[in-house]
């Protein structure tokens, strides 16, 4: 697997920075009360990381307020590191090789660090994220997948009548219903 360089999936400080950019790009947002750019940083030693508070509201908050993110004690960039792992991947990621990924092995013990509930989790997090607005509408009508071939290899079979393997081109369209949650692929010659 190739490293990441984005510094945003390794340091906690610029993971805070990329999403605060992300959610904020006209300064901060209270989600009380629906101010922009009036609210100062809490600095504390006993304060959370990217807490706020409103200067209308006098209400606290952070950007992680209303994401996946929120309530969650995982590391920020590790959810980053996830989300783009789990976009990125071709084939999908399970759950067990997002832990592999996400976490390394300590080198005293041996043993993997982080848990797989915790990747399970950020897992299944990431995937109901994706399929709620506005994402869900991405996928909206027809959506055409590239060519694929359905058969494999022939199994030696004695007899007449033996052939070479038998592949098939097929084009696959999938058609996202409004009345059901996942239909059925329908496949065209």
């Amino acid at each position: 697997m190739a490293t990441i360089q984005a510094k945003h999936y390794h340091d906690e400080d610029a993971a805070w920075a990329h999403l605060e950019a992300l959610r904020w790009p006209d300064g901060p947002v209270c989600p009380h009360c629906g101010i922009i750019g009036e609210a100062f940083k809490l600095n504390g030693k006993t304060t959370r990381k990217g807490l706020r508070k409103c200067v209308a509201c006098r209400e606290p908050f952070t950007a992680t307020i209303g994401t996946i993110f929120e309530d969650s004690h995982i590391p920020l960039h590790k959810w980053l590191l996830a989300i783009h792992l789990m976009c990125s991947s071709k084939k999908g990621i399970s759950a067990h090789q997002l832990w592999r990924n996400l976490w390394d092995v300590d080198p005293i013990s041996g043993k993997q660090r982080g848990s797989y509930r915790t990747a399970w989790f950020m897992a299944h997090r990431i995937r109901w994220a994706l399929g709620q607005e506005p994402m869900a509408s991405k996928l909206a009508g027809i959506v055409e997948v590239d060519d694929t071939y359905v058969g494999g290899k022939q199994r030696l079979r004695a007899g007449p009548g033996r052939t070479g393997p038998q592949h098939s081109a097929w084009q696959a369209a999938r058609t996202i219903r409004e009345s059901s949650r996942c239909s059925r692929p329908s496949a065209r010659r």
